[in-house]
């Protein structure tokens, strides 16, 4: 598939509750939607209360459509209580690489 919309995220999660952050994130539905085509979540080495979420869509429509439904706005919801403030975004496009775990 192709990547036509994508961002990376950098989220600081609440002091403290960065392990917290990272299991949420990597138990979102985007994880088993076909249209997230790179969903890539990793911390800093240095501050475990920072963590970093690189996605690619199909699409920027496939993207809205998801984040538009009630399960997603409500796994927003739950989200935004383990931030320590607003995640900085920067648009991009995943093209290609490697990626084992």
């Amino acid at each position: 598939m192709t990547v036509t919309h994508g961002f990376h995220a950098t989220m600081t999660a609440q002091p403290g509750k960065g392990a917290e952050l990272l299991a949420f994130l990597l138990d979102a539905p985007a994880l088993s939607n076909e249209d997230c085509v790179v969903f890539l979540v990793s911390r800093s080495s240095d501050n475990e209360d920072v963590v970093y979420v690189t996605e690619g869509w199909t699409s920027q429509e496939a993207h809205g459509a998801f984040f538009a439904t009630g399960a997603a706005q409500q796994l927003v919801g739950q989200l935004q209580p383990l931030l320590a403030g607003e995640p900085d975004y920067i648009d991009e496009l995943p093209v290609g690489g490697k990626a084992a775990f």
